[in-house]
């Protein structure tokens, strides 16, 4: 019994726990904020990909597809890591 009450202290299992006891909206709510979160920090993400995109004085496309530039390539994952990064800590 002692380890059931341990493991309500899990937010997880703490939220389940609620649903139990009838705190369902909360559930959904935090559900709607991670949905909507999430395709806000997409959207920013897409859009800081295409300004980048923008920015090169070059066809992004051209220079990684059909040249086979992998410093290149390597440089713009690291820029969307990067992004990312900002954007889940903006989010949170």
């Amino acid at each position: 019994m002692l380890f059931i009450k341990s493991l309500a202290t899990v937010p997880v299992l703490a939220q389940l726990n609620d649903v139990a006891a009838g705190g369902m909206p909360n559930l959904l709510g935090r559900l709607l904020a991670v949905i909507i979160y999430s395709l806000v920090g997409v959207v920013v993400l897409g859009a800081c990909f295409w300004i980048m995109k923008k920015m090169m004085p070059f066809s992004l496309t051209k220079e990684i597809e059909e040249d086979q530039n992998t410093a290149l390539a390597i440089i713009m994952g690291s820029v969307i890591i990067g992004m990312s990064i900002i954007i889940a800590a903006a989010i949170l």
